[in-house]
């Protein structure tokens, strides 16, 4: 179990970082698919099936990979980002982030006083980085804001600004749908490229991490040969529906 935030040491290092999105409430899921090579697991509390319970034991099956443990929270929610912390994660993904002032909100619930509102209590988190020191604790943990509208892409430039904010997270299809845009094949299109490279630029002028949601380890290369810091290579559901039809039709092929 690390006693730093492995994918804030790839940062620092100035490495790519590849991970798997974690959407099926099962702690085995985790542990089966950790050992892919993957940097972190980020586990999907807003879309996903997963309650808080579930969700230790899938941060501890993380932990134990020396993978990243990370969650998206269902909300910008100051009391569910220190309980999620609290919890063990090493960073939070926080949706929904269309102004400064609301990624503000979000450090403020990752950092302790003075520099933010984290109320001391770290139940599990302690134990994971095997200190207690609020400096150690706050400074292990990732606070990473989602641009996926048209309000937070205006307001990239200031959000990406906001002092203790780790990292931008790009969510490509509610970003489209915001555009007005078909997500299937956004990619392809000229004003949403625009607004994703808008995104990455805006994080590297402010010295902070680009990171970009995909579905494949494909998707997560070109994004990285774009210039996006990191990138989500898997999604557990996928992975699987996918696994399941291939074999299904590889055993009705008729030869």
């Amino acid at each position: 179990m690390p006693n730093h935030n492995p994918l804030k040491r790839a940062f620092s290092e100035g490495r790519k970082a590849f991970g798997l999105w974690a959407t099926l409430p099962d702690p085995f899921a985790v542990e089966l698919m950790a050992g892919g090579g993957f940097d972190y697991v980020c586990v999907d509390r807003q879309h996903g099936l997963i309650g808080y319970e579930t969700l230790v034991s899938m941060l501890r099956a993380a932990e134990n990979a020396g993978l990243a443990p990370l969650t998206r929270v269902t909300q910008n929610s100051p009391a569910e980002i220190m309980r999620s912390l609290d919890a063990g994660a090493l960073g939070v993904i926080v949706p929904l982030v269309n102004t400064p002032e609301e990624a503000a909100r979000a450090v403020a619930a990752c950092r302790f006083p003075p520099r933010g509102e984290r109320s001391y209590g770290p139940i599990r988190a302690a134990g994971v980085l095997g200190s207690g020191s609020p400096e150690h604790l706050a400074g292990e943990v990732l606070c990473l804001a989602m641009i996926e509208t048209r309000e937070g892409l205006a307001n990239v430039e200031e959000i990406a600004a906001t002092p203790g904010l780790d990292g931008i997270y790009v969510g490509p299809a509610d970003l489209a749908l915001s555009l007005g845009l078909e997500p299937a094949s956004a990619g392809e299109n000229p004003e949403h490229r625009k607004a994703v490279q808008r995104i990455r630029d805006a994080c590297h002028r402010s010295g902070i991490a680009a990171g970009m949601h995909g579905s494949s380890g494909g998707e997560a290369r070109e994004y990285a040969e774009q210039g996006f810091d990191f990138a989500t290579a898997a999604v557990d559901a996928y992975l699987l529906a996918d696994a399941a039809q291939r074999e299904a039709a590889q055993a009705r092929r008729r030869d």
